[in-house]
């Protein structure tokens, strides 16, 4: 198995590359983020056509898999990268400041760690095919993968019909799950990587999708840029906010202080 990853490791520096010089004419990174999604998408069906384990369950994950970066990756598109009212995020356009005239060449470096970041997080995938036949983890944790996929659904789409409202620039989003965390989004993302650790009956490999992504969300990217780009653009709206609203599990909302 280890040749297959590293084969598509190697394709996919060389589509992020590509992506890379796309960026260059653009001056737009956004699309990076659905080209990581994709990444986990096609991943999964190279493992499930070429790995070990139950034809059955290497069929469930890469459906599971394909299923959670197509749907990540059209919304990121239509929402941020072909839409009409569509520019750069916040968190690149940051990047782009704080890099100054070296910007292109660290974010040709971090296009290259988003597609090593891929291989990364689709090795969980290979851990949940390994193994016999389909049982009631595997059902456990497709229903799981469900109430992940639908939370993380509803909450980008709430978030993109308060963004398309002229009248809510810069206002905070508090609508539906957003009242009850600052990123519902990412908390759904995460959730759905557990659903591997139960298709999988806990192997080692499982884990780090759960781990790795927590990590890159609250120490490396996600939520530190979101939250610092928030609070230059809606000031003390965001703050309080941030004082009311659990910034991640959704919880019941805080009274002011």
């Amino acid at each position: 198995m280890i040749p297959t990853v590293l084969t598509a490791w190697a394709m996919l520096a060389v589509g992020f590359a590509l992506l890379w010089l796309r960026q260059l004419r653009t001056r737009d990174a956004t699309s990076v983020d659905a080209a990581w999604a994709l990444s986990i998408a096609g991943l999964a069906a190279v493992y499930a056509a070429f790995g070990d384990g139950d034809p059955a369950r290497r069929l469930l994950v890469a459906a599971l898999a394909g299923a959670w970066g197509l749907r990540l990756a059209g919304h990121l598109l239509l929402d941020r990268v072909f839409s009409d009212t569509a520019e750069e995020d916040g968190r690149y356009r940051a990047l782009r400041e704080h890099w100054g005239a070296r910007a292109n060449a660290w974010l040709f470096l971090l296009y290259q760690g988003q597609a090593a970041v891929a291989v990364l997080c689709s090795l969980p995938l290979i851990g949940a095919m390994q193994g016999g036949p389909l049982d009631g983890w595997a059902a456990a944790g497709a229903g799981l993968w469900l109430v992940a996929l639908t939370g993380e659904a509803i909450a980008d789409r709430q978030l993109a019909r308060f963004r398309a409202d002229p009248a809510n620039r810069g206002r905070v989003c508090r609508e539906g799950l957003w009242r009850y965390s600052r990123h519902p989004n990412y908390f759904f993302e995460w959730l759905h990587w557990w659903a591997y650790v139960l298709i999988g009956h806990g192997a080692p490999l499982t884990w780090l999708g759960p781990a790795v992504l927590l990590a890159f969300l609250f120490r490396i990217t996600g939520i530190p840029y979101t939250e610092r780009q928030a609070l230059r653009s809606r000031g003390e709206a965001y703050r309080e906010y941030q004082r009311t609203t659990s910034v991640f599990v959704p919880l019941p909302p805080r009274s002011p202080r």
